[in-house]
Formats: structure tokens, C-alpha cells, sequence
């Protein structure tokens, strides 16, 4: 039996690069050898998308070959630049499966890329990939269809709103960003204006959205429109400050203010309603393949919609792969799975 090649696309150009290309080692430590024949397809800092053997530590620094996906359905794959002699060679593709994180990687961008291309992919559409980017989107989204969310206020470029009429604490961030980048706790009016001026470092319109009081829940999803396969739910539990993922300096070695219990350290009942308000949402924002549901869970066992990660980091630390190996699944067959589900949506 012929192995599927696979295209992995990691790397990026924005904030969440260094992630990615953690997360696309892991996934060359688990993807079976014997079933899949890996291309990786590294986007530099820079924007330049090159073939090369690994994301080691030097693939930017590496021997490679300059490369593009083809939107021409009729090559299914990759154009293999050759420099030297300006021609190009063509490697068919059976799927792609990318790993990249934030802007340009879980908006809906890349998506649009793979889907003239015609090649089945790993995770989330076009549609649901924009909308789980937008926080305020999604929110407006879910709320439409009954799921509790924040009390939220949006400023768009240039605008700006009444600081004495906002309910302190508040959370200031990018509306389209990930990993935490550009997100302020502000706890009085005065911080108000430097808070926004960091979030619109990442993106000009920004979420300013209630502080609940709450523990922080996931819940790891994993499949298309039928069955729902969900991971040990996790708890994230905070010693001071509020959780900053892949902001610290080692995150490998733990994070500077949070531990992770999985599975979560309440009731199974609350358990159960998470898993079961993770799938609402999931399915209200036209989900497939895989994402992270991250959840709010109230002193009165209710649940409130945090934000949602259609492509969860994949790295020794991320939180998805733990919550699926709590549950039994392992990162390779986490990997088998997906590429599965991205096949069987393309047939249907």
C-alpha cells in the first residue's frame, strides 16, 4: 500500500511563529513513517515558503528549495521552484495538514489558499476559521444560539469609548489574535487608553470584553458534523495574574503562574456540562477537524464561552495533545484522526 503524501505547512509570519515550529517537531516525532511521506513546507519570518527536510532547529538556515502551494486544481499539490534553470518540478498531494497558529494561519486565509487548490485539509473551513479568529464574531455568533458569553464592547480603528462606563475589572485585546498576545487585565479607567494602545499592536480592532469570575476550562474537540470525540477536560489553575499561554520565557518548563490539571479537578457533572456546551459551540461556529473550546466555569456550575482555537498548539506543553492523551488518544493516532476526517469531508 502507497503511503499518502502529506504537505505540513508550519512557520508563519507573525507573532506565532516560534510556535508553530515547536508544534510541527512534535508532530515529526509522532506522524507514522510507515503510513504517511511528510513535505514540509516552512514559511519563513519573511514570508518565503521553502521544501525542506524538517522544522529542525536550522530548517530556516538549511539547504531548500523554494516552493508555493498551486491554487491550479490540476497539480493537487506543490510547485518545486528550480532557480537555476527558472522551470519547476510537481509533487501531488493527498492532504495538507497545517500547523500554524494565529493571523494568516486560523482566519480563514490559508483555508481560502487550500480550497482552490482542491486538496483535503486538516481542520476548520474558511467560514469557521474567520469566525473563531474574531472573538467578537464568535461571541455574537454563539450568543445567537443561546450559549452564555461576555459582556463585550468593540472599538474599531480609530474609535474609542467611555472609560467611566465600564464595569472594572475589564480584558483588553486584539479581536483577532492568539496565545495571548497584545491582552491587558485593566482594573481602573486610567489604564484604560495604554491598554488598548498594546492590543492594536496586533490588530486594529480590538475586544474589550468583562472580567467573569471564573475558573478557566478546556475542552479538546475532535471531528466533523457526527460524532464528537472529546479529551479530558483540563483546568488551568491560576497562582496570581491571569493565564498568558506562550507568553513566558521557558514554557517548557512550566508556566509562571498556571498548573494544568487533567482531567480538571471538579465534579463530574460540571465535566459533563463543559464537554457538552464545548460541542454547542463547536457546532454554532460550523467547527470540523479539531479545535480547543476554552470555557469559563462559574461558582454556580454554569459555563460562559472564553474563546475557541481551531488550530491548538501541538507542542510538549500545549494543552490539546494532553487533554487527548488524558482521554487515551495519543499524538499519533491524535494525527491518524485527523487526516482521516479531513479525507472522509472531502468525499462527502
Amino acid at each position: 500500500m502507497s503511503k499518502l503524501k502529506v504537505g505540513i505547512i508550519f512557520g508563519g509570519v507573525f507573532e506565532e511563529h516560534p510556535v508553530s515550529v515547536k508544534s510541527a517537531q512534535e508532530v515529526a516525532k509522532h506522524l507514522d513513517a510507515d503510513t504517511y511521506e511528510a513535505y514540509w513546507i516552512g514559511i519563513t519570518k519573511s514570508g518565503d515558503w521553502r521544501l525542506c527536510d524538517g522544522p529542525e532547529a536550522s530548517w530556516e538556515d538549511g539547504a531548500h528549495r523554494p516552493v508555493v502551494l498551486s491554487p491550479d486544481r490540476s497539480v493537487h499539490g506543490l510547485l518545486v521552484l528550480d532557480q537555476g534553470n527558472h522551470g519547476y518540478e510537481t509533487i501531488r498531494l493527498d492532504v495538507v495538514l497545517p500547523v500554524l497558529h494565529g493571523k494568516l494561519g486560523e482566519d480563514g486565509a490559508i483555508q481560502g489558499l487550500f480550497e482552490l487548490s482542491g486538496i483535503p485539509y486538516v481542520g476548520c473551513d474558511v467560514q469557521s476559521s474567520a469566525l473563531c479568529m474574531d472573538k467578537s464574531l464568535a461571541y455574537t455568533v454563539v450568543g445567537e444560539a443561546g450559549i452564555p458569553t461576555p459582556t463585550f464592547w468593540i472599538l474599531g480603528p480609530g474609535e474609542s469609548v467611555d472609560a467611566g462606563v465600564l464595569p472594572y475589572p475589564v480584558f483588553v485585546k486584539p479581536a483577532r489574535s492568539g496565545s495571548s498576545f497584545g491582552v491587558s487585565k485593566v482594573t481602573s479607567a486610567a489604564e484604560l487608553d495604554a491598554a488598548v494602545a498594546t492590543a492594536r499592536r496586533y490588530d486594529e480592532k480590538v475586544l474589550i470584553e468583562e472580567g467573569v469570575v471564573a475558573e478557566e476550562i478546556g475542552c479538546a474537540i475532535l471531528g466533523n458534523d457526527g460524532e464528537l470525540v472529546t479529551g479530558e477536560v483540563d483546568h488551568v489553575a491560576l497562582t496570581h495574574g491571569f493565564f498568558k499561554i506562550h507568553q513566558e520565557d521557558a514554557p517548557e518548563t512550566g508556566s509562571e503562574n498556571a498548573t494544568f490539571i487533567v482531567p480538571a479537578d471538579i465534579p463530574a457533572e460540571a465535566q459533563e456540562l463543559v464537554k457538552t456546551e464545548a460541542q454547542r459551540v463547536y457546532r454554532a461556529l460550523g467547527c470540523r477537524g479539531l479545535a480547543r473550546v476554552d470555557m469559563f466555569l462559574k461558582a454556580d456550575g454554569t459555563v460562559v464561552l472564553n474563546e475557541v482555537n481551531t488550530l491548538p498548539g501541538l507542542t510538549s506543553y500545549s494543552r490539546y495533545p494532553r487533554m487527548m492523551a488524558a482521554a487515551g488518544i495519543s499524538m499519533t493516532e491524535l494525527l491518524d484522526r485527523a487526516v482521516t476526517l479531513a479525507l472522509e469531508e472531502t468525499v462527502r
